[in-house]
């Protein structure tokens, strides 16, 4: 399997070189020439366990030797705490497939311990270094850090918006002190430390020179191992309820855990629909009811992972909504960079997808969604899964039984738990093993300059740095800054936080 840039501007390259590219150097995303059709294989691929499901798909898309995959997969989810790695249960009239048994409770752990241990794998074949940086906006942090902590030839830079993950968020990422983990906290929002990403991506000298590396979902190794998870949690459901189909309701903000479900449902899996969810934060959920893809200001919610304006994954939906054109890819995504907004056409008068419909699950819909399955059916749902619910509800069909994406497990969110239900109930042994755990951190300004600076005086000088004005290529990001770097601040803290 070969794969291209959904902006057209680089020659085909194999998986494992798509997997250290990160972004495409041509500022597109990464994408397979091809998305094979498995509707033959499903009946047989329904009776088998994560792992061996896990490795069935991904061998269709990577260049590994099938006994180097397997192993990779086994080792990726063997640390799970349930055999199942992603089990679903039924929780009233809807199935909840709960993502979170992994080592940070969270469902970024799907795919980034496959891609901790994927990434170690080719660099130690290729005897390379890598240098990750990466943005969240509160779980890929943690889970990116837990994937790659410890790792020779590895150093991960995660950037988070300061004081705009949750606590808890915030402490499973900064008290994970190794050597090789250095967590920054930015002075801006999460869409700010993605730009500042991108724009350090598009400097090709600088990403050459310093080998840098994405686990964020621009890495297309991310979506495919969350396309499993479609593929399981509709087995299993279909089993249950003797359906032929099945719905999902997707919480998300960047747009890569739903569209890991459109790949799905392209290989031939039988999905209704997919129910985007979205908080107040709602370009996405405007975009799919109104056919407008605009930014607006970022609102702080009780599901943070979600508050984000800008999309990274919805430039991979737009190349096949066009007709897999990477020219009309180009001229959109610079339009956008410059005014701010994305008019599309709508095609049946209700959504601009006939398989994606969406809506908003504000605050009160979040809280009163939470409060009905703890009363009812005594289920705690976090804040970004009661969103889902909330949302996934409007739109079941008694022939398509509706699965829930539980994306985080409770405990990560008690205070909007407690908000909810009006008791303490979210807990969880790895949470509370972290109180008194000190935590490490620096303190950056929102600028691209700051945060290469940073990284260089971490990774040390290299020998063929250039100096001079950097390579950089077309790309929606604003111009680097000219000024000198400012400095950062060590923020040191030992006390125990939530």
């Amino acid at each position: 399997m070969q794969y291209i840039s959904t902006r057209g501007g680089i020659e085909p390259v194999g998986f494992s070189d798509a997997v250290m590219m990160g972004l495409a150097r041509d500022g597109g995303l990464l994408l397979p020439e091809c998305i094979p059709d498995v509707s033959d294989r499903l009946a047989a691929w329904a009776a088998l366990d994560y792992p061996d499901l896990a490795f069935e798909l991904m061998r269709l898309f990577v260049d590994l030797p099938d006994k180097d995959l397997k192993q990779l997969v086994q080792t990726s989810y063997a640390g799970f705490r349930s055999t199942e790695v992603t089990p679903v249960v039924q929780v009233g009239n809807v199935h909840v497939l709960e993502l979170w048994h992994g080592p940070t409770l969270a469902f970024k752990d799907v795919a980034l311990q496959f891609l901790g241990n994927l990434f170690e794998h080719i660099l130690k074949d290729r005897e390379q270094d890598l240098n990750i940086l990466a943005a969240t906006s509160g779980d890929t942090g943690s889970a990116a850090i837990y994937g790659v902590r410890g790792r020779d030839r590895i150093r991960i830079f995660v950037m988070h918006p300061k004081g705009r993950v949750s606590p808890i968020q915030e402490h499973q990422m900064t008290s994970v002190t190794d050597d090789n983990v250095h967590n920054l906290a930015v002075e801006g929002t999460f869409d700010d430390c993605q730009e500042i990403m991108k724009t350090l991506f598009a400097d090709l000298d600088f990403k050459d020179t310093y080998e840098l590396g994405s686990v964020n979902s621009i890495n297309w190794a991310r979506v495919l191992a969350q396309v499993v998870y479609y593929f399981y949690g509709a087995f299993r459901v279909m089993e249950r309820t003797g359906a032929e189909r099945v719905r999902f309701a997707v919480p998300t903000g960047n747009f890569g855990d739903i569209f890991a479900g459109t790949i799905a449902a392209r290989m031939g899996l039988p999905i209704g629909r997919l129910i985007l969810a979205t908080n107040e934060n709602n370009i996405l959920a405007r975009c799919f009811c109104e056919g407008d893809y605009s930014l607006g200001e970022v609102h702080a919610t009780l599901s943070p992972s979600m508050d984000i304006q800008v999309a990274s994954n919805f430039e991979r939906y737009l190349y096949y909504r066009l007709g897999e054109s990477p020219e009309t890819v180009r001229i959109l995504m610079k339009t956008f960079a410059t005014t701010g907004r994305l008019a599309l056409p709508f095609s049946d008068g209700e959504s601009i997808d006939g398989l994606i419909v969406a809506g908003v699950g504000d605050t009160e819909a979040t809280l009163q969604t939470i409060r009905e399955f703890h009363e009812e059916h005594d289920y705690l749902l976090d804040p970004h899964s009661a969103v889902g619910v909330s949302v996934g509800r409007r739109f079941m069909d008694e022939s398509e039984p509706m699965i829930c994406l539980a994306t985080a497990h409770p405990a990560k969110f008690p205070a909007a738990i407690e908000q909810a239900t009006g008791n303490d109930l979210a807990h969880h042994e790895v949470i509370e093993a972290l109180a008194d755990i000190p935590t490490r951190s620096d303190v950056v300004a929102a600028e691209a300059d700051t945060i290469r600076a940073y990284m260089v005086s971490r990774i040390g000088k290299k020998p063929d740095a250039v100096d001079d004005e950097p390579e950089t290529v077309a790309t929606d990001e604003s111009e680097l800054s000219e000024g000198e770097p400012q400095g950062v601040a060590p923020e040191q803290n030992d006390e125990g936080s939530e």
